[in-house]
Parts: C-alpha cells; structure tokens; sequence
C-alpha cells in the first residue's frame, strides 16, 4: 500500500495540487474504498492494473497525471445494487470533491469528472488520448489469457451473488453484447493491434456461456 499511496500522491503533485495538503490521508481514504468487502474484482488489485497500464503508456496521452487521478477514482464508488451509471456518477463526483479540496485546479477537476465519467459505457470520442488510455486501461483484463479472463468473469458474479442466476446471465449479456458492439473495444494503436482480438475472441466466448444452449 505504500507504493501505491507514493504513486497517489506523485500524481496529485503533478495534477498541480498544493504542497503538503493531506493527500496521504485522502489516499488512505481512497484505498479503503477499493478494499470494501463486497468487493473482488474492483479492488486494489484492479486499481493496480489499470495505473500500471497508464505509467506503461504514459507518453500515449497528454496529461497523464490527470488520467492517473481519474483511474484511482474511476471505481470508487462501487455497489453492485446500483442502478445504471450510478457508480460512475458518484464516483465522479467523489473525485471533484476530493480533488478540489486537496487544491488541484479545477480544469484538472473536470476533466478528471469527465474522464470517470467514460468508463460509464466506454465510448470514447476520436482524438481524446486521455480517455482513451484509461479506457484502455480499464478494459485491459478483456484481453487477458482465457484462464485469467475467467477468474475475472467469476469475480463479477461473486460481486453480483445476489442477483439470481436468470437475471444476471440476462444482465451480464447485455453488457458483453454492448462492449462487442463498440467499434473497437481499445483505441490506442500500439494496445489495439495486440488487445483487440483476444478480447473481442474472451466477450464472445462468455457470451456462448450466458446465451448459448445448455445456458443455465
């Protein structure tokens, strides 16, 4: 946890916030978020991955410690009995809240806001490299080993274990089949041409489990 709290606040520094503003403690804060019970997917581990992937790709985008900050942010709020983008919205407002008290600017702020505000649907706009990357990066387990993709997958219906079986296969279908019909589930060149079709290759082969016959 240390490491992480160094590269929060590494980032908040570089965000422009003032020195010495209590970001340790707001990171401790934030870290508690990702390790709440009911969670295990959305965890600190996930948290981890999706910054590694952004400092791999750092020079991908034009304010990386702004994407940093929107990827500690991006699942801090995280209820599975949430409705539509609920999440995304708290979550967002969270990171305003939190930011703008720690003395990040606010055009920081807000494009941290819209940047967790994406991962909503991931739909990202031609030419935004910010949102891209934390896509990317937020969608980088799509494109994992099978095996690794399916422990994914069971961590999802573990957060989930209290939708019933019909209604989460119907749920989680819809959402695979959304992502498949994004005109391309990464956008990065250098991530898409090696990303792409293993991810696109693990969503169709969840989406047979969860709709094909024998589903159930």
């Amino acid at each position: 946890m240390a490491d992480l709290l160094d590269r929060w606040r590494a980032a908040v520094r570089g965000a422009g916030a003032r020195p010495d503003a209590g970001s340790t403690r707001a990171g401790e804060q934030l870290l508690a978020r990702w390790r709440e019970p009911h969670r295990h997917y959305h965890t600190v581990a996930h948290l981890s991955a999706v910054l590694d992937v952004v400092d791999q790709h750092a020079g991908l985008t034009d304010r990386v410690d702004v994407v940093r900050l929107a990827a500690w942010c991006h699942d801090a709020v995280y209820d599975p009995r949430a409705v539509g983008d609920a999440n995304e919205r708290d979550s967002a407002a969270l990171a305003e809240s939190v930011l703008a008290g720690l003395g990040v600017p606010a055009p920081a702020v807000a494009e941290v806001r819209r940047l967790v505000l994406l991962t909503a649907g991931h739909a990202v706009a031609p030419g935004d490299r910010d949102g891209a990357l934390l896509c990317d990066a937020d969608l980088a387990v799509l494109a994992a080993p099978p095996a690794t993709y399916d422990r994914y997958a069971a961590a999802i219906r573990r957060e989930y274990a209290h939708v019933p079986e019909p209604a989460f296969r119907a749920g989680r279908a819809a959402v695979l089949t959304s992502l498949l019909a994004l005109p391309a589930l990464f956008r990065l060149p250098p991530l898409a041409s090696r990303w792409e079709e293993p991810a696109r290759d693990n969503v169709r082969r969840e989406l047979a489990t969860l709709t094909g016959p024998g589903a159930g």
